[in-house]
């Protein structure tokens, strides 16, 4: 019976591993086709686009790729509307704290968008666990 129940709980790990990864690559497919698209198209109107000179804009840019790339895998897979916009807030989240801190100058320009990966992929992993049935299998 024990070996079952640990069988059945490594299963479900690996399966909500499995599904951790898929996520976080949806997440990057989408910010690099939505990236590319969006900077072809300022580049091609003219407009000079830096996440050094504009990390708001580049965060929140890379946050709304992410956010689309993970919605539609999300989506495909069935999940419902309240857990595929709690996990594109998760991506915005991290803005929230980031963006004073970067207007106080605890932060620089160039390290917003790493900082931002390093929370947004810990809080990710938290809104998972927080619907632990949906991910796990």
């Amino acid at each position: 019976m024990q070996a079952q129940r640990t069988r059945a709980d490594r299963a479900r790990a690996r399966h909500f591993l499995r599904h951790y990864l898929e996520m976080v690559a949806a997440m990057v497919v989408g910010m690099l086709v939505l990236g590319a698209a969006t900077r072809g198209v300022l580049a091609l109107a003219g407009v000079e686009f830096s996440a050094s000179r504009h990390p708001e804009l580049a965060s929140l840019e890379m946050a709304f790729g992410m956010s689309v790339g993970m919605a539609v895998r999300m989506r495909r897979r069935r999940h419902g509307w309240a857990s595929t916009l709690e996990m594109c807030a998760v991506m915005f989240a991290p803005l929230l704290l980031l963006f004073p801190l970067l207007w106080l100058d605890v932060v620089t320009a160039d390290s917003v968008i790493a900082l931002e990966h390093l929370a947004m992929l810990p809080l990710m992993f938290l809104a998972m666990l927080r619907r632990r049935g949906e991910y796990g299998g």
